[in-house]
């Protein structure tokens, strides 16, 4: 029973090391297969080959000597401990079965995965726009996958966990599945993720059914241009890239909360115009209204000096006023000297005799 229950284990390992991918490529074309493998392996020279049996498989390129041929190159990045395999131009002869393989000295080689590879002449049943794909930390990273096949959808770390359905997480990372159907019996898998975190620096598959297509995701710090964009709009709503759906695979920057440091001057400026503009004007209405106070004020006061004027000039004896009320004292002491003053002032006019001069002087002696 213990001998069963070993071979089980051992089988069940040796499954899931060499269980194989199907990707299908357009003529044409060109794919990017990453191979992931453990530390222990770092300093061990990796190749990938071809051929069906592994007795058979022959070497295709090799990160000692050759690392790249006409049609294939490789490269091993130890800090991710993953070494990928480009082939370009692919043609139909080129369909067969491949493999991730790592040399050991003095003893067998291991193989840490093998892909069967379909070169197709018309539309492959399951590709994306691209294979490399890059993100801002904190942004987000959209993918298309286009397919023509059946089952179940899942979008799947490497060596890793999957999502499917239409949401779920990946290391701390909202991603969210969505299907849509074309005119011409595709269907679009979109594959958002949102969040992003450094860590997230991975490749990643695109899993229909049977088929799939690797996708490398990119994580870069912002930069301090991205960062002062983002605080300054106030109404930024990013959208998703679209690029143009093709089969062979390109670089593309997917992630718009990344903005070109020309536009962001441009930005900068105009808001540093606006602001001055402002500032001019306010400093025009606060002098207008320094301005008029003063105008203002200058004028109440010449005002005010007037009416000291005016009311400095009044005369001694002004005229008898209804709504005043006199001393009987005053208002005769006011009419004797108005008599004694007309009296006082002959008129040419008029002949006196010298009995009436007389008389009066005597009337004046008298009341005196």
């Amino acid at each position: 029973m213990a001998n069963h229950l070993s071979f089980l284990l051992l089988f069940l390992i040796f499954y899931r090391v060499s269980a194989g991918r199907h990707v299908s490529v357009q003529a044409g074309g060109s794919i990017t297969i990453p191979c992931s493998y453990d530390q222990y392996y770092i300093n061990h020279v990796k190749y990938w080959c071809k051929g069906y049996g592994w007795t058979r498989c022959s070497s295709v390129v090799r990160t000692d000597h050759p690392k790249s041929t006409d049609r294939a190159s490789i490269s091993d990045n130890i800090t991710q401990t993953v070494f990928t395999v480009i082939m370009t131009d692919l043609e139909p002869e080129d369909s067969s079965t491949y493999r991730c393989v790592v040399e050991i000295n003095g003893g067998s080689d291991s193989m840490l995965q093998w892909f069967y590879l379909s070169v197709t002449p018309g539309t492959p049943e399951l590709y994306v726009d691209q294979q490399e794909v890059t993100g801002v930390e904190g942004g987000s990273v959209t993918v298309h996958c286009y397919y023509s096949n059946s089952g179940d959808m899942k979008w799947c770390r490497m060596g890793g966990d999957c999502v499917s359905g239409y949401s779920g997480t990946l290391n701390g990372t909202s991603v969210t599945l969505k299907r849509t159907s074309e005119a011409n019996n595709r269907t679009v898998l979109t594959v958002t993720m949102s969040g992003l975190k450094m860590e997230n620096t991975d490749w990643y598959w695109c899993r229909v059914g049977e088929l799939e297509m690797p996708v490398h995701i990119t994580v870069s710090q912002q930069t301090a241009t991205q960062r002062t964009s983002k605080m300054s709009s106030t109404t930024q709503d990013p959208t998703t890239q679209q690029p143009s759906a093709s089969p062979t695979a390109e670089p593309v920057q997917t992630d718009n909360t990344s903005q070109g440091a020309e536009g962001n001057m441009e930005e900068v400026h105009q808001r540093s115009v606006k602001v001055l503009l402002i500032s001019l004007g306010m400093l025009v209405v606060v002098t207008a209204g320094i301005l008029v106070t003063w105008k203002m004020w200058r004028k109440h006061k010449d005002n005010k000096a007037k009416d000291q004027t005016t009311n400095n000039s009044v005369d001694p004896f002004p005229e008898a006023d209804d709504d005043v009320t006199y001393s009987t004292v005053i208002l005769q002491h006011k009419a004797q000297l108005k008599g004694q003053t007309k009296s006082a002032e002959p008129d040419d006019n008029v002949v006196y005799s010298s009995l009436a001069l007389q008389v009066t002087t005597q009337q004046r002696a008298a009341a005196q």
